[in-house]
Parts: C-alpha cells; structure tokens; sequence
C-alpha cells in the first residue's frame, strides 16, 4: 500500500483504518475479523458530496440544479470506480475465497465502495484538508475533460419531467437478493402511486437509476 500513499503524497498515521478501507465482508468474515470497509464507505460517501460541493460552490457561478448534477456525475459509483480503477485498488482490496473466484476484487460496485471507504479513512486520519486535496487531484482532471461523461443523471431528468405537472414520485425497495458480499437490489419508482419503471443493479443507487431511467422511456411513448 506504499506505492499509493505516495502516489496520492500522504504520510498516514493510522495504518490499520486503510487496512480495514480495503477489507471485504466475505474476507472479514473468512478470518473470523471485526470490521469491513462499510462504516468507512459510508463516511467517505458524505466526504465526496461535501468536497465536490465545495468545490462546485467555489469554482462554478452555476444554479444549484446544476450543480446538484455535476456534483452527482462526478460522485457517483461508474465514477468512483474509475477513479479507483486508475490508482489500481484492485490490487490492494481483501476478499474471501469465493468472491475473488469471481473476480470480486474487479467489480464496480466493490471497487467504487472501496473507493469511498479509503477516502472515508484518509479523513479520519489526515483531516479535511487533506482528503479536499486529495480527492480534487483525482476528480478535476476529469471535469476539466469534455470527453470524459461518466453517466446520465435519470434520477434529475425523471424528477424535472413530473416536476411541470407537481406529481409525486417514490422510489421503493421491493427486493434485495443475494449474500452480503454480492448483492442485487430491485427498485420500483412510482409517479401518483403508479409503477412507471423498475430498476435492478448491484447497489441501491444504480437500481433506482435504473428505475428512472426505465420511466421516462415508458413516458416518452
């Protein structure tokens, strides 16, 4: 793990919190452990939403629509998984015996997870600061590049579509399948309490993207 600490230039003092970043369920429960990367990714998920928030508010003299739509491009799991795909997580991620046959430490959702728990784990342990610092090197080259679209914002186009009309919508889990380390969620999206798209992936978000991005198809017949 040497080699990115001193590709992303930090100097940790905890080691043992970019240990657990990096420690899958089914390894965490193969050798009989205490902690996954779980409560980290759910801290590092709010650190990325307030860097790039901060940095959106900062850098950009847009509405706040807008830039809850950048914001949203650039922090969410295809880009997560770039970001750690490009400083090679796959070769630090611990997975059990069954999830590395199926090339666990290669998937985007885990790759992505781990993405945010590691950030959630240099904030911890280095400070605001230096997460901004850190997380603005690997994300602005990419706003900074035309080329570079990580996904379509369905979930923003499907709420501006019924917005005009004030309808309500919903997302509802209807089905979550699978073991811990390897599941796949079902999402129905409702508009006035009528199913318009259903949506299924390997996380939460990307199922209800899913969902809305099957509804405004049925809306645009």
């Amino acid at each position: 793990m040497d080699a990115l600490f001193k590709t992303l230039e930090i100097t940790p003092h905890n080691r043992k919190l970019y240990e657990t970043a990096f420690c899958h369920s089914s390894y965490v429960y193969e050798n009989h452990l205490k902690s996954d990367y779980e409560r980290l990714e759910f801290l590092g998920d709010a650190v990325l939403d307030l860097v790039m928030a901060d940095y959106l508010y900062n850098e950009f003299s847009i509405k706040e629509g807008d830039m809850t739509k950048m914001r949203a491009r650039y922090v969410c799991e295809n880009a997560c998984y770039q970001y750690a795909s490009d400083l090679h997580f796959s070769d630090y991620i611990k997975v059990g015996h069954g999830e590395e046959e199926t090339g666990g430490r290669y998937k985007k959702v885990i790759l992505a997870d781990i993405f945010e728990s590691f950030m959630g784990a240099i904030y911890l342990d280095l400070g605001y600061d230096t997460v901004k610092r850190v997380l603005l090197n690997i994300m602005v080259p990419y706003i900074n590049n035309p080329k570079v679209t990580f996904f379509s914002d369905y979930k923003s186009a499907l709420q501006e579509c019924i917005q005009t009309e004030q309808r309500s919508l919903v997302y509802e889990l209807i089905k979550e399948e699978g073991p811990p380390h390897n599941k796949s969620f079902t999402i129905e999206v409702k508009v006035d309490d009528i199913v318009y798209g259903v949506g299924t992936a390997s996380s939460k978000k990307e199922a209800e993207q899913e969902a809305a991005k099957n509804a405004l198809e049925k809306l645009a017949l």
